[in-house]
């Protein structure tokens, strides 16, 4: 159909639509076209959608009035209406229909909403204008790990009213403004530099090498995408990794992995450090955030907080940052433990590793005279980890601290190396 680029924008209409109607106004009033996907689950609304709340359940595999009557319970009908409505935005989407998507509601919409707009690659504007954004224990789950503009309405999103009004009025421009100051999904522009572009993970305490390796690469004509190893970042990175975006990776901050296992702050997931290795991509790995745990804020402490409990942090050695950031010290247990977990990983990737490990120190926290210097903890893993890596896998031990240029030159010398060895194979 001869449909132009518009805006999609999410809600159910059978209690939005007030709102929803809105919202479709002023972004009309501002020269956009709009587009309106019903997640309706109850009720109808008077409001015709173009995507109507029918079209989604068929597209889930139900029918609206399975929906409305079964006895099943709701999460999994709300997961056939999320299934249905992701099917019809990316039918959209690849339809070159879908210029950008706005949500709106409560927790439940939030939920929804943000589930459908994680289904659109980096770069398509997103924004949730959601009453239920700033509930800490909810936030996370509905970034996850996508480019999603989450607006706090602060009131209800519950009928027409000042306040309401200004917040939607707020939104309108928003999306706008991403529509028009955008250029699509970035993905196919990354496609363009092919054979030239790096991922590369970099946390506070990996700055001086991160920077340096940026640079060098830059220098040899490589694009680098750092990725903020903060359980995020880096979890985005395995995501944009799977969808074959780089073609190399420079894993400097693993420790997304060790978090996920001790149960810090910057957790990464079970599958961090096996996109790259699945699709056989060279890789070189430093150990840095392998040296500490995450577990601020400082008020845990004195709390009776399970991971303080567990580990015993308190008779560790500990960083205090700020009163968010904490870092306390692996001991060799956990680093055995490590080793054997990194080891199954590494050991399973079709592409080649190589495995850098700065002997005088792994952070800009644990080199000698720092708060969490122990050479002999750190030697538990290397010692560890040359029993278990296949041969092919090389572990090299250097003389040096992670943030010295030198440790950087090596490893920028080891990703370029390798990354011209797959190209003439």
């Amino acid at each position: 159909s001869g449909m132009p680029e518009s805006i999609l924008i999410v809600s159910s209409l059978d209690t939005k639509w007030r709102e929803v109607k809105y919202l479709k106004e002023l972004i009309e009033k501002k020269g956009q076209r709009t587009a309106l996907l019903d997640m309706s689950m109850r009720g109808t609304s008077s409001l015709p959608a173009e995507i109507s709340c029918e079209a989604v359940a068929r597209a889930g595999g139900s029918t609206i009035e399975e929906i409305r009557t079964s006895t099943r319970r709701r999460d999994e009908l709300t997961s056939l209406m999320i299934k249905g409505a992701i099917e019809k935005t990316l039918e959209m989407y690849r339809c070159g229909k879908l210029s950008g998507i706005v949500g709106l509601g409560g927790v439940s919409n939030t939920a929804m909403g943000t589930d459908v707009m994680k289904s659109l690659p980096f770069g398509v504007p997103k924004l949730m204008v959601s009453s239920g954004a700033a509930m800490p224990a909810y936030a996370g789950g509905f970034f996850g790990s996508a480019d999603i503009a989450i607006m706090s309405s602060v009131v209800d999103m519950d009928g027409l009213h000042q306040l309401s009004k200004n917040i939607l009025e707020r939104a309108a421009g928003a999306i706008c403004g991403m529509v028009e100051s955008s250029s699509g999904s970035v993905l196919d522009e990354l496609r363009q530099v092919k054979g030239r572009l790096i991922a590369m993970t970099e946390v506070h305490y990996s700055e001086g090498c991160s920077e340096l390796v940026r640079q060098y690469l830059g220098e040899r004509g490589y694009t680098v995408i750092p990725c903020h190893a903060d359980g995020v970042g880096d979890r985005a990175m395995e995501e944009l990794l799977e969808q074959g975006i780089f073609d190399a990776v420079v894993d400097i901050a693993p420790g997304g992995l060790s978090e996920e296992l001790f149960g810090g702050n910057r957790a990464a997931g079970p599958d961090r450090f096996e996109a790259a290795g699945r699709r056989g991509l060279p890789m070189v790995v430093a150990p840095c955030g392998f040296d500490m745990i995450s577990c601020g804020p400082i008020q845990r402490m004195d709390s009776g907080d399970s991971l303080w409990r567990s580990r015993k942090i308190a008779e560790r050695k500990y960083y205090v940052h700020d009163s968010y950031r904490v870092q306390a010290r692996t001991n060799v247990k956990e680093m055995k433990q490590l080793a054997r977990v990194v080891a199954d990983k590494l050991n399973r990737s079709k592409g080649p590793v190589k495995f850098l490990v700065p002997l005088a120190g792994w952070s800009s926290l644990s080199s000698r005279g720092k708060d969490l210097y122990d050479p002999d903890t750190d030697r538990a893993f290397t010692k560890e980890l040359h029993k278990l890596l296949r041969p092919e896998i090389k572990i090299e031990e250097l003389e040096l601290t992670l943030n010295s240029p030198e440790f950087a030159a090596v490893v920028v010398d080891n990703i370029d190396e390798m990354i011209r060895a797959v190209k003439t194979d």
